[in-house]
């Protein structure tokens, strides 16, 4: 007897061939039920193989068996939180230098703080580095104005008007207000403005960039 799939030779009790698999064709087990077999086992693999791209779709979990966490979700925070988040999230692209995503984010962010009932110096500085990421350093120096008129000293002031100035060309604006910040400096940190410790790196940095400059401008022209 020989396989009707394929040709290979059976014994006259065989059921499946054992070269292809195939039912041997008998009075009750003709045409589609001969490739029964076969079929129920790609059924099979078939059910198998999306079993496993279901666990490989499904979200990693931790060693407890927990899910990660989802970002959080700022409609419910705050309104202080929500524009802090929007703050945060902007000056990180910017310093990514991903422009696309900063002009995005800086309506969202620019808009928060517009909501709040109050500014205080730490959030107009916040608004103010904002409107620098955004490339308006005019509107930065605005921000900078309302500092001063409550906080003549601030050294809010001088950076936000060293890097406006800067991102504007004016060089001898840029120079005073690094000159500013030098003089007033240690009376300010002295006072010990919460806001001054959020931004302590910050202000380091800032403090070698003025350093630098005078030091720049003191140097004999060539």
């Amino acid at each position: 007897m020989t396989c009707h799939a394929c040709g290979a030779q059976l014994s006259s009790t065989a059921r499946f061939c054992h070269k292809c698999g195939a039912a041997i064709a008998t009075a009750g087990a003709t045409g589609w039920r001969a490739g029964l077999p076969w079929a129920l086992a790609g059924v099979a693999l078939g059910a198998l193989v999306a079993v496993v791209a279901m666990r490989s779709a499904s979200p990693a979990r931790s060693d407890a068996g927990e899910a990660p966490p989802r970002p959080p979700d700022i409609s419910q925070m705050s309104p202080e939180e929500r524009a802090t988040r929007l703050f945060n999230r902007v000056m990180t692209l910017a310093q990514a230098g991903k422009d696309d995503s900063v002009q995005f984010f800086l309506p969202m962010a620019l808009g928060s703080y517009a909501r709040l009932p109050s500014l205080d110096a730490d959030a107009r500085y916040h608004v103010g580095l904002l409107q620098l990421a955004g490339g308006d350093a005019t509107a930065a120096l605005a921000v900078a104005d309302t500092i001063r008129r409550s906080t003549p000293t601030h050294l809010f002031i001088y950076v936000l008007r060293a890097h406006a100035y800067q991102a504007l060309g004016n060089k001898v604006q840029e120079r005073q207000a690094y000159a500013d910040f030098l003089t007033h400096e240690q009376a300010e940190l002295a006072r010990n403005r919460p806001e001054y410790d959020e931004h302590r790196n910050s202000l380091t940095s800032f403090h070698g960039e003025a350093v630098r400059q005078g030091q720049t401008s003191r140097k004999p022209a060539s």
